[in-house]
């Protein structure tokens, strides 16, 4: 990661669904704002179930009838040296949550990384987790689409006041 700009990293359990997800509007939220100079962004899995695999079909379906293409992604593991690479760690659920903050329990750095629930960024939902869509319908890659959208423009809108 550039130690010049604002990094984040989005993680869910597999890196298929929610994580890459969330990695692809949050880049096309910030491309939009004319940010992508300032802000890395990538996303990883605290599972090893997927490692090198594509985004789940459907979430690359889901946001390609959006306008953004998830098919450059691959699914990587969170590891313990993310903690010190990136300014923001976003968990889709508390269990990634709870995860994620084991492990960066066990980093030797001075970690430098915020952990957060990716839905502490918006009031547009009730709900404080993005739900895990794999097991259901189509319709559940839409409503996590539709929660990644709100959020991510929350998350955008909180580095730009408090980071650049």
């Amino acid at each position: 990661m550039n130690k010049d700009k604002v990094s984040v990293l989005f993680v869910c359990m597999g890196n298929i669904c929610r994580s890459p997800t969330a990695e692809g509007v949050f880049r096309h939220t910030v491309k939009q704002r004319n940010l992508l100079d300032s802000i890395d962004i990538d996303s990883a899995g605290t599972h090893a179930y997927h490692i090198g695999e594509q985004p789940d079909s459907r979430s690359q379906k889901t946001a390609l009838s959006k306008g953004i293409d998830l098919s450059s992604q691959t699914a990587r593991k969170a590891v313990v040296e993310d903690f010190n690479g990136f300014d923001y760690i976003i968990a889709m659920d508390r269990s990634n949550y709870e995860n994620l903050k084991h492990l960066g329990e066990q980093s030797e750095y001075d970690r430098k990384a915020k952990l957060h629930l990716f839905m502490e960024f918006t009031s547009v939902w009730d709900n404080d987790e993005v739900p895990d869509p794999y097991y259901g319908g189509d319709n559940g890659f839409d409503q996590v689409f539709d929660m990644v959208q709100a959020a991510a423009e929350g998350l955008l809108e909180h580095i730009i006041k408090n980071d650049l």
